[in-house]
């Protein structure tokens, strides 16, 4: 939606504003070589900075809406952590967080979202997750509250702007907020992991995909797998 209203007003301004493509190019191809260079350095300090913190037991992943990103990660998450991928099934809002044993303590994990109550994953989510291993089939979306980031030991978010909310907003140190995709072991060209709402199997694909490199990353350093 946002891109659309930039080409609309590009179109008022700029008459040949299709020649400001190349130049949106350049900058994207920028933004990807400075995320790759600093990528490692971001990579070693969450890692350091996780393997530094006290027993985590509660777990917190964050996402916009609560239906793609987050939940998949929960489940994932779990699963690692020697669940089965029907810990899932019956998660409603307020009901009990997956409870799993890891490292000898009960690690338990939730998903919550910026907006949205009660909404479903989407059929590709579903359906992709299932490819995968994971059932969302009975997943509805939470609503972040300020209680689930008191409870959360360590919240895990999909982009920078999400932790800059979780700050400002909600009062969480910036220790306690990871962003998952600085744990990714490659060299992507964004740090964000974006959101597949609206796209396509594939787009879904590359998002879990990702997510799963990052999460075998993250249990490694705060659930004590060899």
């Amino acid at each position: 939606m946002v891109h659309a209203v930039n080409q609309t007003q590009l179109k008022e301004r700029f008459p040949d504003w299709r020649v400001l493509y190349p130049f949106r190019l350049l900058v994207r191809l920028f933004r990807g070589l400075a995320n790759r260079v600093q990528h490692p350095f971001r990579r070693w300090s969450l890692r350091r900075r996780l393997a530094g913190l006290p027993t985590v037991k509660h777990v917190l992943i964050l996402c916009v809406g609560n239906v793609c990103r987050s939940p998949y990660g929960a489940a994932r998450l779990v699963h690692r952590a020697g669940g089965s991928s029907g810990d899932q099934k019956g998660a409603r809002p307020g009901s009990e967080p997956f409870r799993e044993e890891a490292a000898g303590a009960p690690l338990e994990v939730r998903s919550a979202g910026l907006m949205g109550f009660g909404n479903p994953a989407p059929d590709t989510a579903r359906h992709v997750a299932a490819m995968r291993g994971l059932n969302l089939e009975d997943h509805a979306s939470q609503l972040l509250t300020r209680e689930m980031v008191q409870w959360a030991d360590l919240i895990v978010v999909m982009d920078p702007e999400q932790g800059r909310t979780l700050e400002g907003e909600y009062g969480a140190p910036a220790r306690r907020i990871a962003i998952l995709g600085d744990l990714d072991p490659g060299l992507p060209d964004r740090r964000d992991i974006p959101d597949p709402l609206g796209t396509s199997e594939l787009f879904f694909e590359r998002a879990y995909e990702r997510m799963d490199r990052c999460l075998d990353e993250l249990f490694q350093l705060i659930g004590g797998a060899s």
